[in-house]
């Protein structure tokens, strides 16, 4: 029986009355556990308006869902969040014209002189635009050029090592492709295990490796630039995309309880908390009551819940209905549980 299927025959039971009347008769959030054996693809996220109109766009052009050619298979947002259970490398968002420009001064290629020009005079979309555009993309020799002057500049004289690093390593990846040029108009971010990164609709990220927890709102409109072999829409992507710079946004953790903390995203759908636990002999009660996932991460845990306990060993996981009420753990290891605010 599929999580799907169970949730289906109860949804009032399973997901309780404020979930159903706020989301409807499905899960509103998606649980993941990410660990990428090579840069996942350059992509953005389309907001709830945009999601339903592009959503009844292909319906009425006829697009089957299950097509490789459809960009909008729900008409859901996707903001997610990520928690890095590992050193976690990302890239996300654009820098200020004044950094990327920075960035650029010295590699002294045809390609990243034309590029700062271009950030400085018309923008950071522009430059954008220019290099995943299938229309203005630069050639290969171009890129790879470019490529090699990031892989050869001094990283102690480097305005941004990183940035040249990611560029060296997404080329390893992907030859040819012009988005591996990105990092240097992008924010770079490193996570320590531990730290989480919200993204909101419309920003453009790329996550290139390390091991985390990825929650999200239950949706798989994803519009991608480059860095895969998946169905690429360039255009649909750049009316999407926000091109103004901005930070990455590091969410941190609330401390609500001695052995639990909760990863605030700034959604309706989701949330994220951490336990550590180290007493068997005691339960640690846990504040939610809606529709949860919770998965060992380390160690062993016991869940008490609907008038029954189950145990949990690294790896595995378990779901538990509204109508199951509180829940409360014990035992020694980490669990993460996934719930609606």
């Amino acid at each position: 029986l599929s999580l799907e299927d169970y949730i289906t025959a109860d949804p009032e039971g399973t997901l309780g009355e404020d979930t159903l009347v706020g989301h409807g008769p499905a899960l509103p959030y998606l649980l993941k556990l990410i660990a990428p054996m090579r840069p996942l693809s350059l992509q953005v996220h389309p907001s709830k308006a945009q999601a339903q109109a592009g959503f009844d766009t292909e319906e009425e052009a006829g697009i089957p869902l299950d097509s490789p050619d459809r960009n909008y298979r729900d008409r859901n947002a996707k903001p997610e969040l990520v928690y890095a259970i590992t050193s976690f490398e990302a890239l996300v968002g654009f820098r200020a014209p004044r950094r990327i420009a920075e960035v650029m001064r010295g590699l002294r290629t045809p390609l990243s002189d034309r590029l700062r020009r271009m950030v400085l005079r018309e923008g950071v979309r522009a430059a954008f635009t220019y290099l995943i555009s299938p229309e203005t993309c630069p050639s290969g020799d171009r890129v790879a050029s470019l490529v090699e002057a990031c892989a050869e500049r001094d990283p102690e004289k480097s305005p941004s090592r990183r940035a040249d690093a990611a560029v060296v390593s997404l080329a390893a990846h992907y030859p040819g492709d012009a988005s591996v040029l990105t990092p240097l108009l992008m924010n770079p971010v490193s996570l320590r295990p531990g730290e989480a990164l919200y993204i909101p609709d419309g920003t453009v990220h790329a996550y290139r490796s390390g091991v985390g927890v990825e929650i999200m709102a239950s949706s798989d409109n994803v519009l991608r630039a480059g860095l895969t072999e998946k169905h690429i829409d360039v255009p649909e992507l750049l009316r999407v995309v926000r091109a103004d710079a901005a930070p990455p946004m590091r969410i941190a953790p609330e401390r609500v309880s001695a052995s639990t903390s909760v990863y605030y995203a700034p959604v309706e759908d989701f949330e994220l908390s951490v336990v550590q636990l180290s007493d068997a002999n005691a339960w640690d009660r846990q504040r939610s009551e809606g529709p949860r996932t919770v998965v060992c991460m380390e160690g062993a845990v016991q869940v008490y819940a609907g008038g029954g306990a189950l145990q949990l060993n690294k790896g595995q996981a378990v779901f538990i209905g509204a109508n199951e009420g509180e829940a409360s753990l014990r035992g020694f290891g980490k669990v993460v549980i996934a719930a609606v605010p």
